[in-house]
């Protein structure tokens, strides 16, 4: 425990001049610095707040270089020096200080019985610290003063023996009583232990439901906009954990935030949406295995089901209203043979699965088939083929988009344009390495999102 440390090094401390409340005078430089941090802060609001603590990070550095020269400080990382998190997130986190997390925590002038703390930066792993550092800030006087601290694992024990459960806002209250108030021990922890001494929780392999995140962001654009209303406000800390975890979604949000509301601009934060949501998942669709009559894991867990070879051979309907829906086989059998007459080259040796499923009101099947292309060649390639119709007593709704897209941009997009529509269809030719990705979209904003596809032997 680092608190059998800090009572063993009572001696040591005779080492370093203890002045534990002098305050620190900010500099004109570094007060001019945190006014120009709290401009970035797009609610109004918060801005004081986080002036205050950008002065009391910029007076913690000048604590430590005052007492210690060597104290080595790498703030590359620092919450307040991106936008993205900052607006997001209140506090001060992700400093190293000789290899150690720290935290700033600053109730300004005064110091109470107690001190908010972010549930982000004691909750999750990608946030927390191994110290948390009280700073308070005298603005009218312009000082700071490095007043108290708490160790990662202390703070957790206090947490667990008191059942600390946090509120609405995403918020700990915790009771100052908690924190050493010796901050020069501080010093001698940071000067003396290797931060292995205090076990942080290691960052989870954390499952995403793209498609559920997709429709719930989307459906939520309106509030997200908001320059004013909190994260905790509009989803709920599950939902949340997804956002505040995932650097590309915090930058996504803040485009959001700061993107001119006009249709053409929301259009290209929801294409956007799904390509950053695409890169987060592990999962990928391997049809591969589809090849060697296999279903990966997932595709099994999606509900996909792989579709005989007599599916490709050449079948004698003609007019696709004409075809068999109840057979998926027989329906994709009439597919192909029509897009073959239309001149899309398909080979018997390419395979196929389908699923269906709903968006929104409507019952959709999508059939996706894949071969690949000269695979003794240099540079071997692959197809995939996808194709998207109703379930038997259906029909597509007007309006409805089929879209491929890779990692990074839109391939192709088709729309149902007349109820007369039964099928869309997109085709798209990559290297073995690349991967693509499914997206469909009705009018009413609801949207589905499948992991990529790629071809992997």
């Amino acid at each position: 425990m680092v608190s059998d440390f800090i009572e063993d090094s009572d001696n040591l401390l005779l080492d370093f001049e203890t002045r534990n409340f002098d305050a620190i005078s900010l500099k004109e430089s570094q007060i001019q610095q945190a006014a120009a941090i709290s401009t970035t802060i797009l609610n109004p609001e918060h801005q004081w707040q986080t002036y205050l603590e950008a002065l009391a990070w910029f007076g913690f550095e000048s604590w430590l270089e005052a007492r210690d020269s060597q104290i080595l400080v790498n703030c590359a990382k620092c919450s307040l020096t991106q936008p993205s998190y900052a607006n997001v997130i209140p506090g001060v986190f992700n400093l190293e200080i000789n290899q150690f997390k720290v935290c700033i925590l600053t109730p300004g002038v005064m110091v109470d019985e107690t001190i908010t703390i972010p549930r982000v930066v004691l909750d999750l792993p990608e946030y927390v610290a191994h110290f948390y550092v009280v700073v308070g800030v005298d603005e009218e006087r312009e000082e700071a003063t490095v007043s108290s601290f708490i160790p990662y694992d202390e703070l957790k024990q206090h947490q667990h023996s008191a059942n600390l459960q946090p509120d609405s806002d995403w918020n700990y209250e915790l009771p100052m009583a908690w924190f050493n108030g010796e901050p020069d021990k501080l010093l001698l922890c940071l000067r003396c232990l290797e931060s292995t001494a205090i076990v942080l929780p290691t960052v989870p392999e954390r499952a995403i439901d793209t498609g559920f995140l997709q429709t719930e962001l989307e459906s939520l654009i309106p509030q997200l906009q908001s320059k004013t209303i909190p994260l905790s406000e509009i989803l709920n800390w599950e939902q949340g954990i997804s956002v505040l975890t995932n650097p590309d979604l915090l930058d996504w949000l803040h485009n959001l935030k700061t993107t001119p509301a006009t249709e053409s601009n929301l259009s290209m934060l929801r294409d956007s949406l799904s390509v950053t949501l695409a890169k987060f998942t592990q999962r990928v669709i391997n049809v591969g295995t589809w090849l060697q009559n296999e279903l990966d894991e997932v595709s099994q867990s999606l509900a996909w089901s792989l579709l005989p070879s007599s599916a490709l051979a050449t079948s004698a309907f003609r007019n696709l209203k004409a075809v068999n829906q109840e057979s998926p086989a027989e329906e994709l059998c009439s597919v192909i043979t029509y897009l073959r007459n239309s001149g899309v080259e398909i080979p018997s040796e390419a395979t196929s699965a389908y699923r269906d499923f709903t968006l929104g009101t409507v019952g959709l099947r999508l059939f996706a088939i894949a071969w690949e292309i000269n695979p003794v060649a240099e540079t071997p390639e692959w197809t995939l083929l996808v194709v998207l119709g109703a379930q038997p007593e259906q029909q597509l709704s007007v309006g409805l988009k089929l879209i491929l897209q890779d990692l990074e941009t839109t391939l192709d997009e088709k729309i149902v344009e007349t109820p007369e529509d039964s099928y869309l269809y997109t085709l798209v030719i990559g290297n073995l390495e690349e991967k693509f990705m499914i997206k469909l979209a009705l009018p009413t904003g609801e949207t589905l999102i499948l992991p990529p596809f790629i071809l992997m032997k």
